[in-house]
C-alpha cells in the first residue's frame, strides 16, 4: 500500500467520524433544548399553585 493510499484512507475515516460526531452533537443539543423548554413550561404552569 502506497503512502498516498494510506493518507486517502485516513482522510476518509476521519471525515466519516467527524460527520457522525456532528450529527450526535446536533441531536443531543436539540434534545437538551426540548427538555429545557418543557421544564420551563412546567415551572410557569406550577407557579400559580404556590401560595404567597
Amino acid at each position: 500500500m502506497g503512502e498516498n493510499e494510506k493518507i486517502y484512507r485516513t482522510i476518509g475515516i476521519t471525515g466519516a467520524g467527524d460527520i457522525v460526531i456532528g450529527v450526535l452533537v446536533i441531536v443531543v443539543g436539540i434534545a437538551a433544548g426540548v427538555i429545557a423548554i418543557v421544564n420551563g413550561a412546567r415551572l410557569l404552569c406550577s407557579r400559580k399553585n404556590i401560595m404567597l
